[in-house]
């Protein structure tokens, strides 16, 4: 099993990465098409709340209740029952997504009101920013139907995750931002708004995600004809674990929602700063985080419908050490070299005019973001403790608290240090989430952080301080901001191949081996 949970979790790593990285050659072209201005703020704002609902409701909830009854089914009941339940979930959720869809889009002029309330009240007034909330009205048509589509690929990939096929899964969201970088290209001439051609890009995205997966699911022998069936058992049983699912397992992009809401308050180019803020630690955390999250659920729930409990514990502990492991190089490494990451990617075209300086305020919203990277990452396997125990109204209460907490946080920073106030803000909530979760999941028993892991972690501390120190010294001997693209981009190679030799080198000497980190129950040698 410790094989196998390490394999999986590098293959999702694997595509994911290739993911992230048009992601971020996606947000290259956002930032050369539209720069950080009023355009850029209105699309990230449209695209922002139907992947605000996808990750709530389908990624989020739905697969963390879909996923431990699903697993459940197979373990006990076979694959025909699968096949059923499958058909039946995708009925029920298509029909329900449907309807929801084509409401988006009716009131597309309400959502932008109510989640651009700043805008909102420019065009209202008739002030100068009123523009933007009708551009955002109308971009919201275009983008809202990427919920029905995105839904159903995620009910498809939970799927796939369950029979061990995680590289479909994985490799599906390469199709969305290969869609809106070519829409972008192609299109971005044909609109007198460029965020139009963008916002094509998501609605084509998210068709040819689905139909990319139907072939898979075909071969699996997963895919029937969609039935309605709201009063099945098992249906109502993910509907029961997916209520308080909702607010529990995406918790975190709730606050990012309102930190949208808040920054449409700020001066203009708040939204796009901490959208490309946000861009940048998506990515290890996509990489990392998400890459084991994806893993370890199913995992999880195997292990509990078997009631190994001492396996249960261990294989926590490792998804624990793995993010650790990960997470602590990511913070640091992005905390010091993100203003050569943003210049190299970002800092061309509408992204580099005016007079405000965009790198420097999105490498401060990076840092802001970067203190609570690891604790996003945790959050990310110790909330599947939880759900494969189909147990979903403890982080719901705890996801309450935070949500409070977070906004609490907001009305401290916000007024002061604006934007950066929010992003600190999102930090700072993320954190007390992650502990709440462990304080619970110790409380009940379930799981106790090893000494074993508590060593692990102090040597990877370690390990991240020396390699941050190296790569700040030696990024400070170069005035790159006066250098070509071509230069920046070989400095940032450079500066990355010295961040992971130095890590690495210092975790040898300190003793750590492969085997510490594929190895589930290293705990035991404790």
């Amino acid at each position: 099993m410790a094989k196998g949970l390490f394999r999986s979790g590098m293959i999702v790593s694997a595509m994911t990465m290739i993911s992230r990285v048009l992601g971020l050659v996606r947000d290259a072209v956002v930032a050369n098409l539209l720069g950080a201005g009023a355009a850029a703020d209105v699309f990230l704002f449209a695209n922002r709340i139907p992947n605000f609902l996808r990750r709530l409701f389908a990624e989020g909830a739905f697969a963390q209740a879909f996923v431990p009854v699903l697993s459940e089914i197979k373990q006990q009941q076979g694959d025909d029952k699968v096949r059923l339940f499958v058909a039946q979930a995708a009925g029920t959720l298509g029909t329900i997504l449907l309807v929801v869809t084509i409401i988006g889009v009716i009131a597309s002029p309400i959502i932008a009101a109510l989640f651009g309330t700043g805008w909102f009240i420019e065009w209202w007034q008739g002030g100068p920013d009123g523009e933007k909330f009708v551009l955002a009205s109308s971009l919201l048509k275009l983008t809202f139907p990427y919920l029905f589509f995105v839904s159903l690929v995620a009910l498809s990939g939970a799927v796939m995750n369950v029979y061990n096929r995680f590289a479909v899964a994985a490799f599906t969201p390469v199709l969305l931002n290969i869609s809106i970088i070519a829409c972008a290209i192609l299109l971005h001439d044909k609109f007198s708004v460029g965020a139009y051609s963008l916002a094509i890009g998501v609605f084509v995205g998210g068709v040819v995600q689905l139909l990319f997966q139907l072939p898979f699911l075909y071969r699996a022998k997963m895919l029937s004809k969609p039935r309605w069936a709201w009063q099945d058992e098992n249906v109502k049983k993910v509907r029961k674990l997916m209520l308080p699912a909702l607010f529990g397992v995406s918790i975190s992009q709730i606050n990012l929602l309102l930190d949208t809401m808040i920054a449409s308050l700020l001066m203009t180019g708040s939204i796009a700063w901490l959208y490309y803020s946000d861009r940048l630690i998506e990515f290890p955390l996509g990489l990392f985080g998400i890459g084991i999250a994806t893993v370890i659920l199913p995992a999880l729930s195997k292990l509990h419908s078997s009631e190994k409990s001492s396996d249960f514990q261990h294989t926590l502990d490792w998804g624990v050490r793995f993010v650790i492991f990960l997470g602590l190089p990511a913070m640091i490494g992005l905390m010091i070299i993100s203003p050569l990451i943003i210049s190299v990617l970002f800092d061309h075209g509408a992204f580099s005019q005016g007079d405000v300086d965009h790198v420097q305020a999105v490498s401060l919203g990076v840092m802001a973001y970067s203190v609570g990277l690891v604790s996003f990452m945790l959050i990310k396997v110790l909330a599947p403790g939880f759900y494969a125990r189909q147990d979903t109204k403890t982080p719901v209460r705890i996801g309450i608290i935070t949500l409070v907490l977070n906004m609490v946080f907001n009305i401290m920073l916000a007024p002061f240090i604006g934007y950066l106030g929010l992003a600190l803000a999102t930090s700072m909530s993320a954190s007390c989430n992650a502990y709440l979760l462990y304080r619970q999941l110790s409380k009940e028993q379930v799981y106790q952080f090893s000494r074993f892991s508590l060593l692990f972690t102090c040597k990877c501390l370690l390990a991240a301080l020396l390699m941050g120190a190296v790569v700040w010294y030696a990024a400070t001997q170069f005035l790159w901001r006066q250098w070509h693209f071509s230069e920046q981009v070989v400095l940032l190679i450079g500066l990355l191949a010295l961040a992971g030799g130095v890590y690495f080198l210092v975790l040898f000497l300190l003793g750590v081996r492969l085997n510490t980190i594929k190895n589930v129950v290293s705990a035991q040698s404790d």
